[in-house]
């Protein structure tokens, strides 16, 4: 996630497609009752609900940035046990989690862990296979409105 009027970092994830879908959200926000948590990992992700995560997070301030790589299964794997195994994050953590998870993987030895966003997302663009798409929206600041709203929308659809 990146400030619209800076371009500065200000959140880092990861969606990991293994046996499970998960995303290890560190220090995020991000919840709602429908999906299951623990220690900052929310599992049961389908399209939908990353999605739902990635409009959470776009708005008129912040705009998403996902880069996308696809991996080996066992390298799906790995990252899901790296993510269940790290625990709760600090805010302020983000980055120097999802970082560290990364670096531990076969392929991406070379991420250096940091604190620092745009180096993670500046590092990983350099990784051969990796692309970028951006998502943009327009909604005001209070995400718990989005929130609501994902709620309602995950309740309505059962």
């Amino acid at each position: 996630m990146r400030n619209t009027g800076s371009g500065n970092g200000a959140h880092s994830s990861l969606v990991i497609d293994a046996s499970q879908r998960i995303i290890f959200d560190p220090a995020g926000s991000f919840s709602t009752p429908s999906i299951p948590e623990r220690n900052d990992v929310l599992f049961g992700i389908s399209p939908q609900i990353e999605q739902f995560y990635i409009s959470y997070h776009a708005r008129s301030s912040f705009y998403v940035e996902a880069q996308k790589i696809d991996v080996t299964p066992e390298v799906a794997e790995q990252a899901m046990r790296l993510a269940l195994a790290y625990g709760a994050v600090p805010q302020g953590a983000c980055t120097r989690a999802t970082s560290s998870v990364l670096q531990q993987l076969p392929g991406f030895e070379s991420l250096r862990v940091t604190y620092f966003p745009n180096n993670l997302r500046d590092r990983f663009a350099n990784i051969p296979g990796v692309s970028l798409r951006e998502y943009r929206e327009t909604d005001g600041d209070d995400n718990s409105i989005a929130a609501a709203q994902i709620n309602a929308r995950l309740t309505a659809g059962r």
